[in-house]
């Protein structure tokens, strides 16, 4: 087993720390204590390395990103940086949103479900390793329903976190926010106004929204 990481146990006990409810019953990490805890023995019992980036566990294959373990209100999960690209022969993946590209969840909603899932859980964990290996890559596609500047899809890929937090958005919060980040001319000006927007997105809130 890999040796833990204790940032993480910070994170089990007390939130991300990104909002005022970190550390109280109200937090969602705090909701899934024991699913956090039976998830985490499943990822040391691999061969990846257990890290926090984006202020939530994330776990990697030499030094390349595979997967994220986050606390949502509705429930716990895993999430595949490189989803898209595994197999899924149990049809159990979930998309995050419809824009989402990459990214695919396990989801789960009780510590029972995930002992029963166990083996086919360290399948999927090897098959995206497997696929981070191999070099396999994906192919982005452009949303048919709007240009997405290429800073922001390169901050959606990249900050695993951030991209659960857009997607969680609004249809109309997100169209808001992506003629934000498109206006500028300029690249240096568009990555300004992700970053000035982060915090907000982070707290589900439309651009004009305090």
């Amino acid at each position: 087993m890999n040796k833990m990481n204790p940032d993480i146990d910070l994170y089990i006990a007390n939130g991300c720390g990104r909002c005022p409810l970190g550390g109280t019953p109200n937090c969602k990490t705090l909701t899934w204590p024991e699913e956090l805890k039976k998830l985490r023995s499943i990822l040391l019992d691999s061969e990846l390395t257990e890290e926090l980036k984006w202020s939530v566990p994330c776990y990697t294959y030499d030094n390349k990103n595979i997967l994220i373990m986050a606390a949502f209100k509705e429930y716990c999960a895993i999430s595949f940086f490189k989803g898209v690209l595994l197999k899924d022969p149990n049809g159990i993946l979930e998309t995050p949103g419809k824009n989402t590209q990459a990214g695919r969840l396990l989801k789960f909603t009780n510590v029972n479900e995930i002992i029963e899932m166990e083996s086919i859980i360290k399948a999927y964990i090897q098959e995206a390793i497997h696929i981070e290996m191999t070099g396999l890559k994906v192919e982005y596609k452009k949303t048919i329903e709007y240009d997405m500047p290429e800073e922001l899809l390169n901050k959606l890929d990249e900050d695993p976190a951030f991209n659960a937090a857009f997607e969680s958005l609004t249809p109309g919060r997100q169209r808001g926010y992506l003629l934000h980040f498109s206006a500028p001319k300029q690249s240096q000006t568009r990555v300004s106004r992700i970053e000035k927007c982060t915090e907000k997105i982070f707290e589900g809130k439309g651009l004009n929204e305090r």
